[in-house]
């Protein structure tokens, strides 16, 4: 177990430097704000109570008394982050709903958020979900008018982009998507279902993921190359098969998670680059498409782990490294400045995400165990986590 987290730890560092080399992912993002933190109730008792033998009675919490609906995203690699703020919340005092109640995917979510109907989630992956801010609401006003995305959660800590399998990419010189949809022979390899276009696993519907792929596909003009959009553990899984057994397979993939401790780059998959990075055309006629654009597409990542890197001196993955935030109603973010000072102090590491969403993959899979891996990460990083709630309560 040491020696496999030492392996993820290496892993999941190299792409939090490569995440940090994309640079601004465009996203709407306050920075953290930095409060002096607040003396404590028995620094300020010491300092002003009247002497006395009785002990002086514990400050209330800014949160006491107020119940608070929080949500979670409906992927995995995501729970670690919930469960931890959701704990946050609790030591603020405030009565949190446990997030696995109202599990929800992007597009259904920012509109549930602005109807009130929940009060935050920190799944937010910017700049992907901004289309998602755009739909009107029934009085004329936009979605994005009752939300706020802030804080800094894991900026550019969202690497994205298509991995392939390594014995297929060096056989026939794959270093690009293109060659999927351009060369016939290539295109035949990755032909599963005999339609004659290659066929990449993309990503759950109704992730945002989805629907940029499918515009990638049609901003390229690959017209040999189709999504497929199913589960999302599933469609790993049997990536999983193919690359161990040396077959083609091309899959969609992200970091912070416990996938590229499976498929990993420079060992059994490559990154793949892709020739045109999508901007806000929206060439594939999507609702909100113009949102979609991922410019400027590029990540330091060496010529071993993404061949095209060899030539063109980056490695053009097509996908910008997302800002992974907290996304908020404002009328709880007025109404709780404690919260929203919290959301804009959490700063979790990549690595430390990534090494939860592996613990989650070797069994700690239940609601419970997850709580409990963001109640020892709470535990062991206390003095920091201190100054968090510290500047909460100032806040208020």
């Amino acid at each position: 177990m040491k020696r496999s987290r030492l392996l993820v730890a290496a892993l999941v560092t190299a792409f939090a430097l490569i995440a940090a080399a994309c640079g601004d992912s465009g996203s709407t993002t306050e920075a953290g704000a930095t409060t002096t933190a607040a003396p404590t109730t028995t620094e300020a008792a010491a300092d002003t109570a009247a002497p006395t033998t009785a002990a002086a009675a514990p400050a209330a919490l800014p949160g006491e008394g107020v119940n608070v609906t929080m949500a979670r995203a409906d992927w995995s690699t995501g729970y670690f982050q919930a469960a931890l703020y959701r704990n946050l919340m609790q030591q603020l005092g405030y009565t949190v709903s446990d997030p696995s109640e109202l599990e929800i995917g992007p597009s259904l979510f920012y509109l549930s958020l602005a109807q009130g109907d929940a009060d935050f989630w920190v799944n937010s992956w910017m700049p992907g979900h901004k289309s998602w801010l755009s739909p009107d609401m029934p009085d004329g006003t936009k979605v994005g008018d009752h939300v706020t995305t802030l804080g800094a959660e894991m900026n550019a800590g969202g690497l994205q982009g298509y991995l392939i399998t390594k014995a297929t990419a060096d056989e026939f010189g794959i270093t690009t998507l293109d060659q999927l949809n351009d060369d016939p022979t290539i295109t035949a390899l990755f032909d599963t279902d005999g339609n004659g276009k290659a066929n990449i696993f993309g990503c759950q519907e109704s992730w945002t993921c989805d629907n940029i792929i499918n515009e990638q596909i049609a901003f390229s003009g690959w017209d040999n190359v189709e999504e497929t959009i199913a589960g999302y553990d599933a469609m790993m899984a049997e990536a999983v098969a193919k690359v161990e057994a040396g077959e083609p397979m091309v899959i969609y993939t992200w970091t912070p998670s416990a996938y590229i401790t499976k498929l990993i780059p420079g060992q059994n998959v490559y990154w793949l680059a892709v020739n045109d990075v999508i901007d806000g055309s929206n060439a594939s006629g999507q609702e909100g498409g113009e949102e979609y654009s991922q410019l400027p597409g590029t990540a330091n990542i060496p010529a071993d782990q993404c061949p095209a890197a060899a030539d063109a001196g980056t490695c053009q993955l097509g996908w910008i490294a997302a800002d992974i935030l907290v996304t908020a109603n404002n009328d709880f973010l007025a109404a709780n400045p404690a919260a929203e000072e919290l959301f804009k102090q959490v700063q979790l590491s990549v690595v430390d995400v990534s090494l939860a969403n592996v613990e989650q993959s070797n069994g700690c899979d239940t609601n419970d165990c997850i709580m409990g891996l963001a109640q020892t990460w709470i535990d062991e990083h206390a003095d920091l986590v201190n100054t968090w709630l510290d500047a909460a309560k100032a806040a208020a």
